[in-house]
């Protein structure tokens, strides 16, 4: 287990993350994280991010894929 420090950041208080830490997550300085308390525990997670219209097109592959999505059973009249 690795240990921070919490050290004096102008009036607020601060911990620094490793930067093994940071390339394990793919976080970068600018990164967003939710931070939740459990208990005596101080969780951070990489926040939702949005992609942009240029990140969801360099993800696509020309596959359509509402072919292989569970519909459920027919309830109706349906043509298939």
């Amino acid at each position: 287990m690795e240990q921070v420090y919490i050290k004096a950041w102008g009036n607020s208080s601060a911990i620094r993350l490793p930067k093994s830490v940071l390339n394990e997550l793919g976080l970068t300085n600018s990164d967003a994280l939710d931070l939740e308390i459990d208990g005596d525990k101080i969780i951070l997670k990489k926040a939702f991010k949005h992609k942009s219209f240029k990140e969801r097109m360099e993800e696509y592959d020309g596959q359509i894929s509402i072919y292989n999505f569970d519909w459920g059973k027919p309830t109706g009249r349906e043509m298939f």
